[in-house]
């Protein structure tokens, strides 16, 4: 098959889930749950394939994304579940009005159509769109990338078993996995079949993707993340949630890569922060009013915007808040930004001064993520602003359309 004809089946296809019931969707949802649980030694076979090819390929970032455990694949199952459990977000009347001539018009929810996702290295990606594709009613074609390969191939037949036992077609989640880069190619050019595509993974497979595709692209964007410790703060959250923003996982988005700390606080918090980082294995990159108070690796001036996904952090003492506005506005991707602060009104400013997707108060940013949000599993994070922003679950792959209902009326 090619992948003109394997997104074409996708295309035929995507109606029939599109009028499934949100009964049917949850049933072929609970049939891969079971399937994924059933053959939990057999994607860790294929897994464990795929890290040995990549051990010197990959870095261990993304070798840690690459990796599926036993506890993992259950999660990833236990995820599906909780998608069943999520309201159906098509069919849904969003907005409803009679004109003077009698016209009753509607807006509702609809799928978006066929779904293309292109991302690397991230087996668990294909478990989660695919659930949150299917409860949305769209159809997915997915580009996987070669490192995962073996795994993805395991977990697209689980999927597509998982259809085929409750009636529905497998091609509603197919993978071009086998056709490589070109595959990827055709999906960008696939307009017409493919109604948006996704990007997950690095800046430059995703700018790849937004400047080369044809089709309509939700850009998920890398994580510059940026915590500011304010000069006004209780020193007792502040440690605790720069650990877990840096360290709990600094493979994902949502870790902190740079941290700004007022100079008023700096002197007194400044080493039991660095103290609690280095022993949990992170490498802090000063500036130098940093490396005057900590012993520390010195920042290089390209450092504020590298997006180290390890335990790697660059850290700023800033001499206000207005500094650390202008830092972020210069440095950030607009994913997260987080303040520590206990004055409201400094809070609030900071709130409405950063244009990133989400911005949080006294909170780890590490909780960016649909799962934390409640979406349930998520298709990533959109640092755009058109369609999508922030963590997208059920409502982000929908669109709308009007239903106009009339009694023989005509424009004068």
């Amino acid at each position: 098959m090619t992948v003109q004809a394997l997104l074409t089946a996708s295309k035929a296809a995507a109606p029939l889930l599109a009028r499934a019931s949100n009964e049917l969707k949850n049933q072929a949802l609970s049939a891969i749950a079971d399937e994924l649980e059933a053959r939990v030694a057999e994607v860790l076979a294929a897994n464990q394939i795929d890290m040995r090819e990549s051990q010197t390929k990959l870095s261990s970032s993304l070798l840690d994304r690459l990796q599926l455990t036993e506890q993992r694949i259950k999660s990833l199952a236990k995820a599906v579940r909780e998608v069943i459990d999520l309201p159906d977000p098509t069919g849904k009347i969003l907005e409803e009005k009679k004109l003077p001539n009698g016209l009753h018009l509607q807006k509702v929810s609809v799928p978006l159509g066929v779904i293309g996702v292109i991302y690397e290295a991230r087996p668990n990606v294909t478990i989660d769109i695919a659930a949150i594709a299917l409860k949305s009613g769209n159809a997915v074609a997915l580009r996987g990338g070669s490192a995962a390969e073996n795994t993805n191939r395991v977990l697209i037949d689980i999927v597509q078993v998982g259809l085929s036992s409750v009636g529905l077609p497998k091609e509603l989640v197919q993978t071009v996995d086998e056709f490589g880069r070109e595959g990827a190619q055709q999906m960008m050019q696939a307009r017409g079949l493919v109604d948006v595509l996704i990007p997950r993974g690095s800046a430059n497979l995703i700018q790849t993707v937004v400047n080369e595709s044809k089709v309509p692209v939700i850009e998920t964007g890398d994580g510059v993340v940026h915590i500011y410790v304010d000069s006004e703060v209780d020193d007792s959250i502040v440690t605790p949630i720069i650990v877990n923003a840096k360290a709990q996982r600094p493979s994902v988005c949502n870790a902190l890569e740079t941290l700004l700390i007022h100079e008023a606080v700096a002197q007194h918090l400044l080493p039991q922060i660095s103290k609690a980082l280095v022993d949990a294995g992170v490498t802090i990159h000063g500036c130098e009013r940093t490396q005057a108070i900590i012993s520390c690796v010195p920042a290089a001036d390209d450092e504020w915007e590298r997006e180290y996904l390890s335990l790697d952090l660059s850290v700023k003492v800033v001499s206000s808040l207005d500094e650390a506005l202008s830092h972020i506005a210069k440095y950030s991707t607009h994913h997260t930004e987080s303040i520590l602060t206990s004055n409201p009104v400094t809070a609030e400013r900071f709130l409405n001064e950063n244009d990133s997707a989400v911005v949080m108060v006294n909170a780890s940013t590490r909780f960016t993520d649909g799962g934390e949000f409640g979406f349930g599993a998520e298709v990533g994070i959109s640092t755009q602003k058109l369609h999508a922003r922030g963590p997208m679950g059920l409502r982000e792959l929908t669109s709308s359309k009007w239903l106009v209902r009339g009694s023989g009326q005509v424009r004068s």
